[in-house]
This record gives structure tokens, C-alpha cells and sequence, in this order.
């Protein structure tokens, strides 16, 4: 996502695939039986067959060749990304664009704000330090220099339920925990980069950007492997009211060189308040104002406007790199677009629900939570899933959909995975990982050239590790060489 703080939510490791049937011959399997060499794989790793579902039809027929456990309710993860990108695009359209507007409260005269500047988010998902440095740009290139007055965001567009970053699984301070809101910069991340320095012996810390935030370092540089590198490093948030302070503590190996770890440690206003500071002072303008947060006035007057990217590339960036926060977005938008603002969990979630109903979806079973799969209440079926998956294939939008999705050995959470396998360039597939849960979904062109819809879920302790990987990579083998 070039420098726009790309999230990497799951990185996959790169096992041997298990032994596959004979080239010659593909298996024989009944509609409702696993595959022998699916088998096989959770044998070998005690795993019980009740803890996978399995769907598998090609695009252009009438019935699946593989419904295992297809009805039964699963954890899907990431997997159910699938579901809201693919009906936010038939709701709002490929071409849909994010504003996000700047306001004066008073008049500019001689390039001097006398009153303060106001932000309205309207709940861009991808508004990165590049695209905010050209909304920046534009209001300095028209001619404002000094700002006497405030920051005002108005962040009333979305109303995101109040919660703990914590909640999932204790780490508030990590990306993925990020929560929505209608001004969101960077995905609320900043990229803390470490350089040692062995001339110093010194280990420098920079923030990128840096969101009004002070770092105390008290790291020391070691010597020996570099991995595992940030292990050893402690990560402390001290808040204050003006400036929050970041200290940084533990041991650095000096031979892992520059390193970058990416970490939430400001609220969304904040973060977007320090940012611009940085940037507006960067282009030689003048502001000491401080944040406050308020909807936009009436008598406020419209200075400077800036469009997102297209609803397409959003859904690429949200598949291909399982980004959460994004996905919580788009959720919110659907609710506030349809439904009126302020865009809300339960608005975006009844859009979704309805458009299932009148499509003729019926999954009963459906918890949809947050929509991004980063929860342990969100459930759906194989065969929903599975479903979904041909009537996107099947869609006016098809392109754009299949093109969001990871593919096989070369790009998103797929990048490094099949590089040595027929598989390679085969497969358009969005993966899922979170503890005892891992998922995947989308399209394997076979051998034969056909294009099938294939969905796995698997909830077990160790769906998560070598042993889930294995009947994945033995489902895909199966499916690619069957007849």
C-alpha cells in the first residue's frame, strides 16, 4: 500500500505440501465425504473431522462436487471480509469515493485564518500520510499561511459503539486492534523504525509520522542473532494531556539493523491534531491551536475538499491485506449511506442483512459482530459462504471482486505461499487466521481450466498451525487435479 501503513495481519509460512494422489489418477470422493488425502493429513495430526467444514462447486454448475459438515456454523475469521466488501459493492458501487472537506470559521484575509479550521470526516478508510499531505497542500496552496484559531474535527458522520482495544486478545497497541472513526489517518498507526547505530553504539527510534508524541529510549544495543528481535523490546504508552510519551526499554541486537514496528498509541483525533501540526509547519505555515472536537457550525464556510480512492481499490487493499479497521469503515459507511448518519455497527449490519434478503441469501445462521472476522462471535457456514462466493462470480462486479482477492504466490497474504507449486498464479483466495480458527475462500482454476468456488473452515486448536495448513494445502491439491 506503498507508504500508506500497510497492515499485515497474517503472514504465511511455507510447509511441504503433503503427499499428493497419484498424478495420474484424481480421487474418487462422494458429495458429503472428505477426500482421502484431506483425511490422511488430520489423522496424522489427531485432528476430528467435526471441527472442518468444507464447500467446493465449480462457477458453472448447479451442485457442489464437496459439501463436508458444509451446514454447520463456523469461526470464519477474516474469511467473512469476503461478505461486506462484496456487498458494499453492489451497494455502493465500484466507483464510490470518501470526502473528507476543510471548513473556515472565519474569513482568510492576507493569508490569515482569524478563527479556527475545521476537518469533516466522512470515513475514509485509506487516508494516508499522502493523501493527507495533499488536502494539506491544497489549503496552503490557496493561500493560507497563519492559523490563529483551532483544530475543530467533526467526527459525527460515525457513531462507533464504545469499546476496549483490549477485548480480543489483550493488546490494544497493535494495528489490527484499531477502531473506526470518521477522521481515521494511517489506520491510526504510527511506524516506529529502529536504527542501530554502531558507531554510537546508540539505538535511534523514529516515529513515522510522529502524531505529538515524545519517545524516551532506554534500549541498549547487544550484540549476537538478530531474531527474535522485538521480543526483547518493551513498548510503554504514558498518557498526558498534552503530549503522550512512548518509552521504549530492553535489549536490541544490533545485527538485525533497521527494523520497523507499527503500533496504535493515539486516539484518532489526536493523531490526525499531530499530524497536521507536522505537516502544516513542514509547508511553512504557522498554527499553535489546539484540538477540539465539535460538528461543524453553520455559519462555517466551505475552504477545501479532497476525494478518497474509488470503493475498487479499497476493497483491493481490505482482501489482499486483511486490513480490519478498514473493513470496520466500510461496515459504518454501508449503515450511514443507507440507513442515514451516524453510521453505527447495528445500521451497517441491518444494510447487509437486508440486501441478503432481498437477493434471495437466506443464512440463518449468520453472525456478522463487526464484519471484519476480528472476533469470536462472528459465525457462518461453508455453504453460505460458498454461496456468496457464486453469486459474486456471477455478478455485474465480478472483475472487480476477484481481483480484490489475495493471489497465489504473489501478492497479500498469498505473497509468499505456493511459490513452488502448481497452485502458483491459480488461485484468487482471502485467508483467515486468528488462535483456533483458520479459513479461506475464493477461486482455483483447476487443471482442466475450470474455475471453482472453494470455502474451508476449521475451528481447532491446531487449525492454527502446521497441521491446519497441511489439509488446506491437501484440499487445494485435491480439487486442482480431480477429474
Amino acid at each position: 500500500m506503498s507508504r500508506g501503513f500497510v497492515i499485515l495481519i497474517s503472514l504465511w509460512g511455507a510447509w511441504l505440501l503433503p503427499p499428493s494422489p497419484d498424478a495420474g489418477a484424481a480421487e474418487a470422493v462422494a458429495g458429503d465425504s472428505l477426500p482421502v488425502s484431506v483425511r490422511q493429513v488430520l489423522k496424522r495430526y489427531r485432528i476430528p473431522s467435526e471441527s472442518v467444514s468444507i464447500f467446493v462447486q465449480r462457477v458453472d454448475a448447479d451442485a457442489p462436487v464437496l459439501a463436508f459438515n458444509a451446514d454447520t456454523p463456523r469461526n470464519p475469521a477474516s474469511t467473512i471480509k469476503l461478505l461486506t466488501t462484496f456487498v458494499a459493492l453492489e451497494t455502493l458501487g465500484p466507483a464510490y469515493r470518501w470526502r473528507t472537506e476543510v471548513y473556515v470559521g472565519a474569513p482568510v484575509k492576507r493569508g490569515v485564518l482569524n478563527g479556527n479550521l475545521h476537518l469533516k470526516g466522512y470515513g475514509d478508510p485509506y487516508l494516508v500520510t499522502e493523501y493527507f499531505w495533499r488536502l494539506v497542500r491544497g489549503i496552503r496552496i490557496s493561500g493560507l499561511q497563519d492559523i490563529t484559531g483551532d483544530l475543530v474535527l467533526d467526527t459525527s458522520y460515525f457513531q462507533p459503539e464504545p469499546e476496549d482495544p483490549a477485548e480480543f486478545d489483550g493488546r490494544p497497541f497493535r494495528s489490527y486492534n484499531a477502531t473506526p472513526a470518521a477522521l481515521l489517518l494511517n489506520f491510526q498507526s504510527v511506524n516506529f523504525r529502529f536504527r542501530p547505530d554502531a558507531a554510537s553504539r546508540r539505538l535511534f527510534i523514529v516515529a513515522d509520522p510522529n502524531p505529538g508524541i515524545e519517545i524516551e529510549n532506554e534500549v541498549k544495543l547487544m550484540g549476537g542473532r538478530c531474531r527474535p528481535w522485538a521480543r526483547r523490546l518493551n513498548m510503554q504508552v504514558i498518557e498526558q494531556a498534552e503530549q503522550h510519551k512512548i518509552r521504549f526499554s530492553g535489549r536490541y541486537p544490533s545485527a538485525c539493523g533497521e527494523k520497523t514496528m507499527y503500533r496504535v498509541v493515539a486516539d484518532a483525533s489526536q493523531y490526525v491534531h499531530g499530524v497536521f501540526k507536522t505537516l502544516w509547519a513542514e509547508q511553512g505555515g504557522h498554527f499553535d491551536g489546539r484540538l477540539r472536537e465539535q460538528p461543524l457550525p453553520a455559519d462555517a464556510k466551505f475552504y477545501h475538499g479532497v476525494d478518497s480512492l474509488p470503493l475498487s481499490d479499497i476493497i483491493r487493499a481490505i482482501n489482499k491485506y486483511s486490513n480490519n479497521v478498514m473493513t470496520r469503515q466500510l461496515l459504518l459507511t454501508l449503515g450511514a449511506e443507507k440507513l442515514g448518519p451516524p453510521g453505527t455497527t447495528t445500521k451497517g449490519v441491518q444494510v447487509m442483512l437486508d440486501w441478503l434478503a432481498e437477493n434471495d441469501l437466506d443464512f440463518p445462521e449468520l453472525v456478522l459482530d463487526n464484519g471484519a472476522g476480528l472476533s469470536r462471535e462472528a459465525r457462518i457456514s461453508s455453504r453460505h459462504l460458498g454461496e456468496l462466493l457464486l453469486a459474486a462470480y456471477h455478478s455485474r462486479y465480478m472483475p472487480e471482486f476477484i481481483s480484490s482477492l489475495p493471489i497465489a504466490a504473489h501478492d497479500g497474504t498469498l505473497r509468499t505461499r505456493f511459490e513452488e507449486s502448481e497452485l502458483n498464479g491459480r488461485m484468487h483466495i482471502k485467508t483467515g487466521l486468528i488462535d483456533d480458527v483458520r479459513g479461506m475462500a475464493g477461486y482455483l482454476l483447476d487443471a482442466r481450466g475450470r474455475r471453482v468456488a472453494v470455502v474451508s473452515l476449521h475451528n481447532h486448536p491446531r487449525a492454527t498451525g502446521r497441521a491446519g495448513k497441511a489439509a488446506q494445502d491437501a484440499l487445494l491439491e485435491w480439487i486442482y487435479r480431480r477429474d
